[in-house]
């Protein structure tokens, strides 16, 4: 099966991250915000930060599914629960996912 290349728009803020043996884009945007502060049930960037100094592996595949949607890998997020992601490459994406959307 041929590689799949992905580009990477910095300026928005999107980071690339192989999981499942594939690149896959991530954003933090707007939208993955609110569905992380949802899911992880923290009310404001405060909360949230605390928040994320204790996730279970639940919670990380909640935020990094939410990042991935935001970055336009919605069919990836939605199969998320049966891909081969192991937890040490979903972390390394989401902070990964997080340290761009500072840059950007």
């Amino acid at each position: 099966m041929p590689e799949r290349r992905i580009g990477c728009n910095a300026a928005r803020g999107e980071a690339v991250a192989v999981l499942a043996g594939e690149p896959r884009r991530l954003c933090l945007t707007l939208g993955a915000l609110a569905e992380i502060e949802t899911a992880l049930g923290a009310a404001g960037i405060e909360a949230l930060g605390a928040r994320m100094r204790t996730l279970s592996a639940g919670d990380l595949m909640a935020v990094l599914a939410a990042l991935l949607r935001g970055g336009g890998e919605g069919r990836f997020a939605r199969a998320l629960d049966g891909a081969a992601v192991s937890p040490v490459d979903a972390a390394e994406a989401v902070a990964a996912a997080f340290v761009a959307s500072a840059d950007g």
